[in-house]
Order: structure tokens, then C-alpha cells, then sequence
């Protein structure tokens, strides 16, 4: 086999290129709006210059898109985590050849089969194809990864996606996946009316159902919130872990931001980043006592991300990336302990493989997966936790709404980030979380970015990267359920039915003489 035969030509990986720069733009930081309506466009022109050719064809086009694509979006998962690990260029390189290149290898082949084996238009068949090919990218067991969706690339105009209260962001994806297909097919066949007809209703339905909601929605404060950004590097967080003085040096700090947050205003609840308590309160049961008298003290709750080790009557243990929450009476142990449920693959747990494998081995994760989802109740309203890129799935959030919550806590530690564009992206997820629930959400990073996110998915107080700050605001809520709460993520199940229709169809619809099966 020659490597003619395994890449696409010159001008197909052009074309892949030239999405991977759009979709680049579209997403924060840059977040510029018209390359999220045309940035697939360049993918569906390569698919369409395959169409005489076979099934592999296509599909080695889509796979090179997928590696190239994706490669351009997410190349911080080497330029940041390069320090932690060299072995993140292997993750790297594994997410995108073993992950994302197949399913938009796959993408590719249906797309062209139903062209050859249905009438199904391309205005319909991509849009439920790509949303499909979405929702299973987060559904993919331990390895899912539903960091950016399409639609998550509007966030930096919110009054167009005000509707995801109803759609959720998988339908302004498939919003997005249907405009791209309709720019396509105008410039292919050089017929603009109907398409540009089209897409001006929509953004026009968009834009007034948002300013609607801008309008109408009642906002109210919930509690007084300051989220603590220590701005610890990885570096000094890592080598600290090997001196009892220094890491008590670090809970220290971490309690005077507090006492600071709480001289500056009146808080109800101080948060703390990710893991920022340094070991596990098992072995350091002091820290506790510390967390205990300081919440009791200022009579301010505190939200301290941290290690939990739980043992079983056999002698062996689960850990886990948590939350604790210190309440008023400064007591943690009144609180079930929040586990991180979504864990990062390899990282914090290897895919599909017993963690206690991976216990002992640096830089493979063994963390046990979270099983309960305290809403924490302070005396002004209740609270839900997200940890990290948590963030990203839809589904805790919503979760939470139903279970009762007001508003929505999100710690992280960014640091292994750095000044990369991962930062921005990992912080616009909230913006959908806030606008399908309509509640506040208050972000807690270790060194950025810590910031306030209100129902209507506007942010507030959004702090720099690396430096240390506290910042204190109300935290909004609505009490408005959702549309999308109550039914959850039904345009995904919509895409997924549909798209299994459409496949059906194929493949009961004989081949047409003479053309490919």
C-alpha cells in the first residue's frame, strides 16, 4: 500500500486546513461568529470532490479531517500538559488517531451513503449526521469527551442562543451543522436565494427569542459568593506535596484569601479551586480542624476542593477528586462528600481497566468515579458541584435543577494550561450550562479564569490568567424549569433516531445498477 493511498490529495488536505483555521476562530478565545456558520463547509466540498469514488475514499478524507481538525483545536493537550508529561503527546496523538479520526471517518461514510443510496437531501442528512456523531462522542464510556461542541462555538453572543433553554446545545449545533449545509449547497450549486432566505429567518428567529429573554427573564441574587484564585503553579504545587511545611503553607493561604474575601463583603460561601487543599485530610486530619474553625469562625461556609480516600471493611480504598463543604457550624462531616464523576481519560483514570492498576504509577490516573450528587444546601439556597471540564456535560447540570438546586459551583485547576487557548475554551462550557438551566454559576480556578456566569449565560467578573485575585458577587438564579430540563437532551435522541431511520433506508434500498454497494 503506497502513502498515496492512505492520505488525500493536495488539495483535500487543503480543504482541511481551511476548516481547522474557521473552527479554530470560532471557538474562544477568537469566538468570531460568521466561521461557526461556514466552517464545515470546506469538509463537505472535499466529500463532495469523492463522491465518484469508493466508500475507503470517503472515509479516508473524513478520518484526515477529523485528525486534522481536531488536531488544530485541542493542540493544547501537548503544548500545556508537555511539562506534567511528555507522554501527553501519546494521548494527544491517541485522541485523535483512535477517537476522533474514526468517527469522522464514519461521519464521511454515511454521509456519502445515503447521497448514493437515498433521496435524502444533504440539508437534512449532515445536520442529524454531525449532531449524532456529537452526542456520541460524549456518551463513549470512560473515554467520552464532549469538550466543545458546535454549537458551544456562539457563546460570545448569548442572545443567539438564548433557545438552548428549549434545544439545549445540541440543537443550536444542529442549528450550526444545518447552516453549513445550506452555505455549501448554495456556493456548489450557485443558487443563494432559498439558502440565504433561509438562514435570515433563523437568525432572526434566534436573535428575537433571545432579546425576548433578555428582556422578560426575572433574575434574582441567591447568595453572595467569592470564588479564591490562589494562582499555585503546577510546579510549585507538585514539589510542595514533598514537605509538610509547604503544603501547610498552601492551606494557609488559602484560608487567608478567605479571610480576606470575607473582610472585603458580606459572603455566604467562599470556593476554593480543584484540589486545592494539597493531600488527603486523612493524612493531615489537622487541615480539617483548620477548614472547621475558620467556616465556624467567620460563619461563612467554604467549598474546598481536595483528595478523598474512601476504605472498604477488606482493608483496600477508592479515591476520588472532591469537594467538601464546611458549613456555618463548621462541619464537613454533616455533608456527603461530592466526587468527581467524569473523569479525565488516562490522566485521572485509565479507560476501561481496573484503577487499582494504577494506583502507584505517575502520570496514569486510578481515581474512583463518583456514585452521589449532593445538592449542598447553605441558608440562602442550594448548590450543585461541577469539577473541572464536568463542566462540558450537560447532564449533571441538569441534574441538579431537577434535584432542586439554585445555582451551580464549578472548581477547577487550570494551571497545566498555562496561557494556551484551553483556559477560554474550558470556561465558555458554562455559558450553555447557565442559559438550559437559567441558573447562575459561580467558577472558582486555581490560576484563572474565576468568574460569574449569570441565567442569560452573560459573565461577570471574569479574572485574568495567573495571578491571584478574590472575587465576590451575588450569584443570580430564575426559578424558571426549563423546557430542556424537564425533557433532557431530546434533539440528540432526535439525531440519533433519525439518523438510524436514514441508515435503515440505505440499507434496504437496493444499490443503483452499476453504482457502488
Amino acid at each position: 500500500m503506497t502513502l498515496r493511498k492512505l492520505v488525500p490529495s493536495g488539495r483535500g488536505l487543503l480543504l482541511a486546513v481551511v476548516s481547522a483555521g474557521l473552527l479554530f476562530v470560532a471557538y474562544p478565545p477568537a469566538s468570531l461568529v460568521v466561521p461557526s456558520f461556514v466552517a464545515m463547509v470546506p469538509f463537505l466540498w472535499a466529500l463532495a470532490d469523492e463522491r465518484e469514488r469508493t466508500d475507503p475514499h470517503v472515509a479516508r478524507t473524513g478520518y484526515w479531517f477529523g485528525v486534522i481538525v481536531n488536531g488544530a483545536v485541542l493542540y493544547w493537550m501537548v503544548v500545556a500538559l508537555w511539562h506534567f508529561t511528555p507522554l501527553s503527546l501519546l494521548g494527544y496523538l491517541a485522541s485523535l488517531l483512535l477517537v476522533l479520526g474514526p468517527l469522522w471517518a464514519l461521519l464521511a461514510w454515511a454521509l456519502a451513503h445515503l447521497e448514493r443510496r437515498t433521496t435524502v437531501p444533504l440539508w437534512v442528512s449532515f445536520p442529524l449526521l454531525w449532531t449524532a456523531t456529537e452526542w456520541l462522542l460524549g456518551h463513549l464510556s470512560d473515554i467520552r469527551f464532549p469538550w466543545l461542541g458546535l454549537g458551544t462555538s456562539l457563546v460570545r453572543v448569548p442572545v443567539l442562543v438564548q433557545w438552548a433553554d428549549i434545544a439545549g446545545a445540541r440543537g443550536v449545533t444542529l442549528w450550526l451543522a444545518w447552516a453549513n449545509a445550506l452555505v455549501f449547497l448554495a456556493l456548489r450549486t450557485r443558487r443563494w436565494r432559498r439558502p440565504a432566505v433561509g438562514l435570515a429567518v433563523t437568525l432572526v428567529l434566534a436573535t428575537a427569542y433571545g432579546a425576548w429573554r433578555e428582556r422578560t427573564l426575572v433574575m434574582r441574587p441567591v447568595a453572595s459568593v467569592a470564588v479564591v484564585q490562589p494562582n499555585v503553579g503546577y510546579d510549585e504545587k507538585r514539589e510542595s506535596r514533598e514537605s509538610r511545611p509547604a503544603m501547610d503553607s498552601l492551606v494557609r493561604e488559602l484560608m487567608d484569601l478567605t479571610r480576606q474575601a470575607r473582610r472585603d463583603t458580606s459572603v455566604d460561601l467562599v470556593a476554593w479551586p480543584e484540589a486545592a487543599v494539597p493531600n488527603y485530610f486523612y493524612n493531615y486530619p489537622y487541615w480539617e480542624a483548620w477548614i472547621d474553625s475558620l467556616a465556624r469562625g467567620l460563619r461563612t461556609s467554604v467549598l474546598a476542593g481536595g483528595l478523598d480516600v474512601v476504605f472498604a471493611p477488606d482493608g483496600s480504598y477508592e479515591y476520588y477528586n472532591a469537594a467538601f463543604l464546611f458549613d456555618t457550624a463548621g462541619s464537613a462531616r454533616d455533608w456527603p462528600v461530592y466526587h468527581k464523576r467524569d473523569l479525565v481519560p488516562i490522566v485521572e483514570r485509565v479507560p476501561f481497566l481496573n484503577p487499582r492498576w494504577f494506583g502507584n504509577l505517575r502520570w496514569f490516573g486510578g481515581f474512583g468515579k463518583g456514585r452521589v450528587f449532593p445538592v449542598y444546601r447553605i441558608a440562602q439556597g442550594g448548590f450543585g458541584v461541577l469539577i473541572c471540564y464536568e463542566s462540558a456535560f450537560e447532564d449533571l447540570a441538569r441534574r441538579y435543577r431537577r434535584d432542586g438546586a439554585d445555582f451551580l459551583v464549578n472548581i477547577t485547576n487550570d494551571a497545566w494550561f498555562g496561557r494556551t487557548a484551553a483556559p477560554y475554551q474550558h470556561a465558555s462550557h458554562l455559558v450553555m450550562r447557565a442559559i438550559e438551566t437559567r441558573m447562575g454559576i459561580a467558577r472558582a480556578a486555581n490560576t484563572g479564569i474565576s468568574e460569574f456566569v449569570d441565567p442569560l449565560g452573560r459573565t461577570h467578573l471574569a479574572t485574568p490568567l495567573m495571578v491571584e485575585r478574590v472575587e465576590a458577587a451575588d450569584v443570580l438564579t430564575s426559578d424558571v424549569r426549563t423546557l430542556y430540563v424537564r425533557l433532557g437532551d431530546w434533539v440528540g435522541i432526535l439525531a440519533l433516531v433519525g439518523t438510524a431511520a436514514c441508515l435503515l433506508a440505505a440499507w434496504l434500498r437496493k444499490a443503483p445498477p452499476g453504482g457502488p454497494a
